[in-house]
């Protein structure tokens, strides 16, 4: 019986990975200096693979939505925990609705300024119109 050959993995260079992500090389840099990926050296040269592309789609999407690096880099290494993907899931769920809590919270902050400004506007208005 014949076996087959593995293909071989795909991999990528920082400028493939910065330019798919949209972000500088030094952003990427910086997340491997902080340990939240951890792409192969040939030399000098980095070699990035499906976990480190992976991990960066994360840490972006998790800067998107507001979260800290460190709440970033516990979601990601909890994939690497015993339970897995369950774990990760569990924990993302519960800072999912801390960071839902905080926008409504700041959303209603909002609001009141801007009802606010509406209100000193609309006076600063009718102040102006009667001076003539």
């Amino acid at each position: 019986m014949a076996t087959r050959a593995k293909a071989p993995e795909q991999t990528w260079t920082i400028r493939e990975i910065a330019e798919e992500f949209d972000v500088t090389h030094r952003t990427v840099r910086h997340y491997e200096d902080l340990g939240l990926i951890s792409p192969e050296r040939v030399g000098t040269t980095r070699i990035y693979h499906r976990r480190d592309k992976t991990r960066l789609g994360l840490i972006l999407r998790g800067k998107r939505l507001g979260f800290p690096l460190e709440e970033i880099r516990t979601i990601i290494d909890l994939y690497d925990a015993p339970r897995g993907r369950r774990s990760q899931l569990e924990y993302v769920l519960g800072q999912i609705d801390e960071r839902r809590s905080d926008l409504e919270q700041r959303r209603r902050d909002l609001d009141a300024a801007l009802s606010e400004l509406d209100r000193f506007e609309e006076s600063c208005r009718n102040d102006l119109g009667r001076l003539g």
